[in-house]
Parts: C-alpha cells; sequence; structure tokens
C-alpha cells in the first residue's frame, strides 16, 4: 500500500519554518515495503505524523492518499478494517490499559484478528526479556519494559505499514536492538514497510530511505 503526502501542512504546524526536504508542504511517498526513518527535532511534528497518518488527527491542508485515495473519505468501518490489517503504530505515549496484564493488553489486541498464537506472543516477550511480566499490570512496569509491550502489541496484527513514534526513548543499545530486529524480521515476514520516527540520526539500521519534518 502506497501512501502519498500531497502538501500537507497540520494546522499547529504552519507558522514553523519548513525546509525544502520536510515533507510538510511538499510532497512525500512512503513506498510499500520500504523501511523509512522519519528524522527530525523536537517540536517539529513526529507525533502529528503518527497520529494524522493513523486517521486521528485532521487538522490539516493537503491530501494523504492511501492506494490514490484521501484518507478523509473513509468511513468508520474503513478505519476498523484499516487499524486491523493495514496499519499498526506505536503511540509515543504507547495507550497501553493500565490496569490490566501484560497479557491482557497482547491477547486483547490479538484477538482481533487470531494473527499469532498465544505461545508465539510469549516467545517475543521471551526475546525481549519480559516473559515474566506476563501477569503483571502494565502499570506497574518501567517505561522501558512498557515500550517493548507496546512494540510485541503492534507486531500482533497483520499489516502493509509499521508507524513507531520514537519507539525505542526508554530502551538502551541493547534493547533498542533486539527490538529493531524483532520489527525488521516481521515486516519482512509480512513483506510490511514501516516507518520510525526518531530525534536524530539512527544508525543502527540500514534503512531503505530517510525522510524529514
Amino acid at each position: 500500500m502506497n501512501i502519498q503526502f500531497n502538501q500537507v501542512m497540520p494546522f499547529p504546524l504552519a507558522s514553523i519554518s519548513h525546509g525544502t526536504e520536510s515533507i510538510w508542504g511538499n510532497s512525500a511517498q512512503l513506498e510499500t515495503g520500504k523501511k523509512i526513518l522519519l528524522n527530525a527535532s523536537s517540536g517539529k511534528g513526529k507525533s502529528t505524523f503518527s497520529l494524522t497518518i493513523f486517521g486521528i488527527r485532521k487538522d490539516y491542508d493537503g491530501n494523504i492518499l492511501y492506494n490514490g485515495r484521501d484518507i478523509k473519505t473513509f468511513s468508520v468501518d474503513e478505519w476498523v478494517e484499516i487499524r486491523q490489517r493495514k496499519i499498526s503504530t506505536v503511540f509515543q505515549d504507547l495507550q497501553l490499559f493500565h490496569k490490566l496484564t501484560v497479557a491482557e493488553n497482547l491477547l486483547l489486541k490479538n484477538q482481533l484478528t487470531g494473527y499469532k498464537t498465544e505461545s508465539e506472543i510469549k516467545t517475543m516477550l521471551a526475546e525481549l526479556e519480559i516473559d515474566h511480566k506476563w501477569n503483571d499490570p502494565c502499570g506497574l512496569l518501567s517505561m522501558g519494559q512498557q515500550q517493548r509491550v507496546a512494540i510485541v502489541r503492534s507486531l500482533c496484527q497483520p499489516f502493509n505499514w509499521l508507524i513507531l513514534d520514537e519507539p525505542f526513548s526508554h530502551l538502551d543499545e541493547r534493547n533498542s536492538l533486539r527490538c529493531l530486529s524483532m520489527i525488521d524480521a516481521e515486516c519482512t515476514r509480512q513483506k510490511a514497510g514501516f516507518v520510525l520516527t526518531s530525534l536524530d540520526d539512527d544508525n543502527r539500521f540500514s534503512y531503505d530511505y530517510e525522510l524529514k519534518l
């Protein structure tokens, strides 16, 4: 699924100067299956990008097209299908259910499509060394542990695109690399692309190309 940005400018960012390489106010395309770094300093709209492409924010001029169709024309039912099977995300604020256990957060997500088995989910947690948190409420986990849970949750569905908003901000280098490897493997398995937003250049992975805000 190709995603096209045509002269998109979020209202809150219109007064900020954006360079000629920025996707804001210009044309840019997310090419199917590509692994992309979106590099921008604080305040340039990384979270706005993630929420806008996911259809949550609509306060912008211009057009965002999925396979040539303006996303502002999608019905609620179409967005439900898209968010279950076409685009997955890791929000910057994670949006986990803090009173529910790790198991409940992940299984609730997975039950929407039945994409993973419980055994596969536990294996992913074990690879990130948080399988022992299976029955713990998410609100009692450290931020780094919560980020890993949110990353695993994002992989518990089919998708064409995975949007990751600063997903490693509370992780050390070792855990960041583990998560990147898991993300890359799942995207390759699904022939999907991902966009990872970052505050600076990220040399931990060989991205297909880089976009700027």
